[in-house]
């Protein structure tokens, strides 16, 4: 796997550094770009171009915050800072306009009417990129728990 190009978009959840970390493991063997990218949804009734400071805020925050884990990993990234209507599709736009080989999404456990649920953008985005996705699912709230028993014992 020869990654020239990897795309990590982030949210702001907990699975961004696992997904950034593992972007650098990747990234160091081929000696790779990492592109971190946030993207600010803008609601259908707003202009597009609309400056939404408290999201913009957010976004700037979590990119700052992708920047420094990929610093502790002694590694460097570019972010950028997307706005769109939809994140899937800007994600995969994304990957395309900078030649992304691969795109690497991290997530939390969510679940929707008591279900596990991938949320709208990860389906998205995996029957829509044009280059490999990986998924980085952080563990169950009763996965981790029974790890760090496991762990203590």
């Amino acid at each position: 796997m020869d990654f020239r190009n990897i795309l990590v978009p982030v949210n702001g959840t907990p699975s961004d550094a696992e997904a950034l970390r593992l972007a650098c493991k990747l990234a160091r063997e081929a000696k790779s770009k990492i592109l971190v990218v946030y993207v600010v949804e803008i609601r259908r009734s707003l202009p597009l171009d609309v400056r939404l400071d408290t999201e913009i805020s957010k976004g700037e925050d979590t990119l700052t915050r992708a920047e420094q884990v990929v610093e502790e990993e002694e590694y460097q990234a570019e972010a950028a800072l997307l706005q769109a209507r939809e994140v899937g599709p800007a994600i995969v736009e994304e990957a395309v306009e900078r030649e992304a080989d691969v795109i690497i999404m991290g997530f939390g456990y969510k679940s929707r009417f008591g279900e596990f649920s991938l949320g709208d953008a990860v389906p998205y985005v995996l029957k829509n990129a044009n280059c490999p996705v990986i998924l980085y699912r952080l563990p169950t709230k009763k996965a981790s728990q029974r790890l760090d028993t496991e762990q203590n014992s």
